[in-house]
């Protein structure tokens, strides 16, 4: 008698199937972990190009558009139209960065005049309420965080160190992701089909259609979150402004950042506007703004983002809360903002593979559920298999 009918007949099957599964999902989760591991490592790598790649699938019309122009006789070539590009990218860039720098350089007096007068009411609201709180108590507390601020005074300088250290990171990244754009955007294709190269030529056509669907389900998320952050932004301004908050145009570029995290990213720059609202204008106005902000997050969830990103990427919101929970947990803030956009690709290329899979010839088949058009796989001779394209 086999060891296979042994098993039969002294486990279960049940236990069988469960044990299968076990190593299985054990393995699986071993590797991602040391996937993960590899690429924590290569931080400043990583980030950097998948910045260059949220960019490029913003900005590659205008590449396409400017390569299409005619100046005379002479047609502006690819990488002249992907220089101007980054160019015109830095250029918006910077008067955004200069119109922020105006705003606060012209409202922060103000606003330091409304918050001593707000933490004055503050101070006497404590004093008059049920916890008669006095001017004391809050001098004591204030000494006492000054004392341990002094204390730590080692750790803040540690610290202010970490930052410079940062600093210099964040220096080298930026130039690393205008370099990967401007080549993305001249030779994204030509690093594509050397790429189909590497692959076997009974998998290539599959290959190709499941990366051109990953690159559209890209581009179609960051240009409908660049929509809805704008909203979010002009929202929140627009409600900070009429309620007489300061800093409104720096408070809604500040939440138009943080919506690139969907759904929690609005509310948590959001409360930055409360909280001037609250120290400025006091508590009454600090709950308007709280429910302005809660307005325009409930219009992003609702309507902008089934709206604009419709089933092309389709994640429930469950979900989303899930994988920027364990991105955050992973790795911080790159991995709350780079945790969205990597499950919709790999919900998209995932049913297209299995699609794929199903189809009677192992090709996929054109359905009507196809959230995407896949274009066809570019003329074989432009391709060597197993290495680089001819003409990269």
């Amino acid at each position: 008698m086999g060891i296979d009918n042994v098993d039969a007949e002294v486990v279960p099957r049940g236990l069988r199937a469960a044990a299968g599964w076990s190593w299985r999902l054990l393995a699986i989760g071993v590797a991602g972990y040391a996937v993960l591991r590899v690429l924590g490592e290569f931080r400043l790598l990583v980030v950097p190009l998948l910045i260059s790649l949220l960019l490029v699938a913003l900005v590659r019309p205008v590449t396409d558009a400017l390569a299409g122009l005619r100046v005379g006789p002479v047609r502006i070539p690819r990488t002249l139209a992907a220089a101007l590009t980054v160019l015109l990218t830095l250029t918006v860039l910077g008067g955004l960065i200069t119109l922020i720098g105006q705003q606060v350089a012209t409202g922060f007096p103000s606003l330091r005049v409304q918050a001593a007068d707000g933490l004055q009411d503050i101070r006497h609201s404590l004093a008059r309420g049920p916890l008669h709180v006095t001017g004391g108590q809050l001098d004591g507390v204030i000494n006492a965080a000054t004392d341990r601020l002094r204390a730590n005074s080692g750790q803040v300088v540690s610290g202010a160190l970490q930052v410079g250290a940062t600093a210099i990171d964040v220096a080298a990244g930026t130039l690393l992701v205008l370099f990967s754009t401007f080549f993305l955007l001249a030779g994204g294709d030509r690093i594509w089909l050397w790429a189909l190269g590497l692959v076997p030529a009974r998998t290539r056509d599959r290959a190709n259609g499941a990366g051109r669907l990953a690159w559209g389900t890209l581009t179609a998320f960051v240009r409908a979150t660049v929509v809805v952050a704008a909203a979010d932004g002009l929202g929140v301004a627009l409600v900070a402004w009429l309620l007489g908050v300061p800093l409104p145009i720096p408070l809604g570029v500040l939440v138009f950042l943080g919506a690139f995290v969907p759904i929690v990213g609005s509310l948590v720059s959001g409360s930055v506007a409360v909280l001037i609202a609250f120290v400025a204008n006091g508590p009454v106005l600090a709950l308007a703004m709280l429910a302005g902000v809660l307005a325009v997050a409930q219009l992003e969830g609702h309507v902008l983002q089934p709206f604009l990103l419709g089933r092309a990427v389709r994640v429930h919101p469950l979900a989303v809360i899930v994988v920027i929970t364990a991105g955050s947990l992973l790795a911080g803030v790159p991995g709350a903002l780079f945790a969205v956009p990597v499950t919709a690709v790999a919900n998209a290329v995932t049913g297209y593979l299995l699609r794929a899979h199903r189809g009677p010839d192992g090709a996929p088949e054109p359905a009507a559920a196809e959230p995407l058009p896949v274009e066809p796989l570019p003329v074989e001779p432009a391709v060597r298999p197993g290495g680089p394209c001819q003409d990269a």
